[in-house]
C-alpha cells in the first residue's frame, strides 16, 4: 500500500500546498481581526470613561498619585491610563510654550538630558586627555609600525564552514570596505593552522565570521603574527544593496577612518585593533569615511561617503553600506588559543548588571 501511494504526484502534492497555504492565510486574517477588534473595544472604552469624567466634572489624576485603595485591577489600571495620558499632555503643553518662546525671540534655558552615557558610572581605566604614561605604552604595542606608516594592513577575510548565501552577500561587500582583503574559502583546516599559514604569508589580520541558523553571529579578529586576538558579537546586519537610496564607492581610494568614544584603557587598545585594520593614509579624493562609534559598549559600524552640493558650500553624508552592530566578548593575549590562552578581558552578564557600567 505504501508503494502504491509514492512517490506523491505533483497534483496531490500542489493541492496540499495550497490548503496548507490557505490556512495559514485564513490564520493571518483572523489574528488582523481579532487585533483590530480589541483595539476598537479599547478605544471605545476610553471614550466612555472621558465622557463620563467630564459628565460629573471630574479632573484626571496629577502624576504621582497612588491608586493602591481601588480594589478592582481593571479600574485601577484605566486611572493609570488617565494619569499618563495627562502627564503627556502637560509635558506637550510645556515644550509647546518653549517653542512658541524662541519664535518671539526670548530666551529660553533649556536642560540638559539625563542620558545612561552622562549617568555613566567613574572608572579609574578612563584615560585622561594627553596622558603621557599611556601614550608611551601604546608607541610599544603591537600596532605602532601601522600608525608610524612603516607597514601596510593585508587581511585575510574566511568563514565556518559550509557559509550561507547571506554571509557570502556580505564578504562581496566588506571586501570593497576594506582596502588590500583577499577571501579564502575555510575547508576543514582549523583555525590555529590558518593563523600559522596566514603569518607566513606575510598577513597582518585575519577576519573570520561565523553563523548561526544562517545567521551572521561573530567575528574573530587576530592579528598577526603576536596578536591580540579578540571576539566581537555581532548583530543588526544590514547589507548595502538592502538599503534605499544607498551609494556606491571607487574601492580603490582608501577610506577617511573616524572612531568615536574609545576612552579607557581597553577601549583604546581596541580602537587602535579596529583602526589597524586600514591603512592610516586617506585618499580624500575618494570621499569615503568609516566611522566606529562606541556607544554603552556597542561599537556601531558605518560606511559615508561625502556628497558636495552649491560647490562645496554644504555637504552631507550618504551611506554605502553594509552596516552592523558590535559588542566585544572577549579579548585574549596572543594568536586564537581556546584552551591555554591568557585573556586580558571577557564580558560576562554578572558583569555589567548595572546599565551605567561600561568597560569601553
Amino acid at each position: 500500500a505504501f508503494e502504491s501511494h509514492w512517490p506523491p504526484t505533483d497534483a496531490s502534492f500542489t493541492c496540499g500546498q495550497a490548503s496548507r497555504e490557505f490556512k495559514a492565510m485564513v490564520k493571518k486574517f483572523r489574528k488582523k481581526e481579532n487585533k483590530n477588534l480589541t483595539v476598537a473595544q479599547n478605544e471605545k472604552i476610553r471614550k466612555r470613561i472621558r465622557e463620563n469624567r467630564e459628565a460629573n466634572d471630574l479632573k484626571a489624576p496629577k502624576a504621582g498619585t497612588s491608586f493602591a485603595h481601588i480594589k478592582n485591577k481593571h479600574k485601577r489600571s484605566q486611572m493609570v491610563t488617565l494619569m499618563k495620558q495627562e502627564k503627556k499632555k502637560q509635558k506637550a503643553k510645556v515644550r509647546r510654550g518653549r517653542r512658541e518662546a524662541e519664535a518671539r525671540g526670548e530666551e529660553v534655558e533649556r536642560q540638559e538630558p539625563r542620558t545612561i552615557d552622562k549617568m555613566r558610572e567613574s572608572d579609574e581605566t578612563i584615560v585622561p586627555a594627553e596622558d603621557s604614561e599611556v601614550e608611551e605604552d601604546e608607541n610599544m604595542d603591537e600596532f605602532e609600525k601601522y600608525f608610524q606608516g612603516g607597514k601596510t594592513p593585508k587581511i585575510l577575510v574566511t568563514t565556518q564552514k559550509k557559509p550561507s548565501k547571506r554571509c557570502f552577500d556580505f564578504l562581496k561587500e566588506l571586501v570593497h570596505v576594506i582596502p588590500n582583503t583577499f577571501y579564502y574559502p575555510r575547508r576543514d583546516f582549523p583555525f590555529k593552522k590558518i593563523c600559522e599559514f596566514a603569518s607566513n604569508k606575510d598577513f597582518t589580520d585575519i577576519l573570520l565570521f561565523h553563523e548561526k541558523a544562517k545567521v551572521v553571529q561573530g567575528v574573530y579578529i587576530c592579528h598577526l603574527p603576536k596578536g591580540p586576538t579578540s571576539y566581537w558579537r555581532l548583530t543588526r546586519l544590514k547589507l548595502g544593496q538592502e538599503m534605499a537610496g544607498g551609494a556606491t564607492c571607487n574601492a580603490s581610494h582608501n577610506p577617511e577612518l573616524i572612531l568615536n568614544n574609545f576612552v579607557t584603557r581597553l577601549g583604546r587598545r581596541l580602537g587602535r585593533q579596529l583602526a589597524a585594520l586600514f591603512p592610516q593614509m586617506p585618499d580624500f579624493k575618494g570621499r569615503r569615511t568609516i566611522t566606529f562609534h562606541n556607544q554603552r559598549d556597542f561599537v556601531f559600524f558605518r560606511h559615508y561617503r561625502y556628497n558636495f552640493k552649491e560647490e562645496g558650500t554644504k555637504c552631507k553624508l550618504q551611506e554605502i553600506g553594509p552596516r552592523f552592530t558590535l559588542k566585544c566578548r572577549y579579548l585574549q593575549h596572543g594568536t586564537f588559543d581556546a584552551k591555554s590562552g591568557e585573556y586580558e578581558f571577557i564580558w560576562r552578564p554578572d558583569s555589567q548588571v548595572s546599565r551605567k557600567s561600561m568597560f569601553v
